[in-house]
Order: structure tokens, then C-alpha cells, then sequence
């Protein structure tokens, strides 16, 4: 598998978990659980690092995706950890995911993406 279809893999695996994260979840619960914060900010930061190494190829062909919002997001995850913003994250996790999941999708070769 290339490069690009690794990173897309890892990120379509961590949005996939960030879904199962939150299965019957209500914006109040994942406020106040720190173990659920936990996991899927680590989630949002590996779907931006692997964004970030995607090859400007694949962006290029892939204009659909939010290539410099996803590594902005992972930038501010990293570097301003101490002001993220649940409700932000939250509507990041309800809106956006499920578009990103419908999008990376058609990348990953069958053979290759074990839940599609």
C-alpha cells in the first residue's frame, strides 16, 4: 500500500473510532468525561498528523476535503491544548466526521479497508 493510502487508512480508522466513541453520547456527557475528551482529541490528532503527510498529489485531486482546516485543527490540538473548546469539538465530531468518513471512503482500496 502507498504511503497515501496508509495515512488516508489511519485516517478513515480514526474517524470510524471517534463515531464508536460517541455512539449514544449526549453533548453533556462527553463535557463531562474526561476519558471520552481524551480519546477522541487523540483521534482528531492522528487524523491531522496523517493529514498533514498526505501527498500534495492527493490533495490536489481531493479538493472536496478540508485538507488545511484538518491540519489546522491538529496544529491547535498539539500547540494550544490549554484553549480547545468542547462545544467546537463536539460540533467537529457531529458534523464534520461523518462527512470526512463519506469522503476518504471512495480513496481506500476494498481489499485494504476492513470495515467498508
Amino acid at each position: 500500500m502507498s504511503d497515501d493510502a496508509t495515512r488516508l487508512l489511519d485516517i478513515l480508522n480514526a474517524a470510524r473510532k471517534i463515531q464508536r466513541f460517541v455512539l449514544g453520547l449526549s453533548q453533556e456527557q462527553f463535557v463531562a468525561s474526561e476519558l471520552h475528551q481524551s480519546a477522541i482529541i487523540n483521534e482528531l490528532r492522528i487524523i491531522g498528523e496523517a493529514s498533514r503527510v498526505v501527498s500534495d498529489e492527493t490533495k490536489g485531486t481531493t479538493p472536496q476535503i478540508a485538507w488545511t482546516k484538518i491540519a489546522g485543527l491538529r496544529n491547535r490540538l498539539v500547540h494550544e491544548y490549554f484553549r480547545i473548546d468542547l462545544d467546537i469539538i463536539w460540533n467537529i465530531v457531529q458534523e464534520d466526521i461523518p462527512t470526512l468518513i463519506e469522503q476518504i471512503a471512495p480513496l481506500i482500496p476494498l481489499d485494504q479497508d476492513s470495515e467498508g
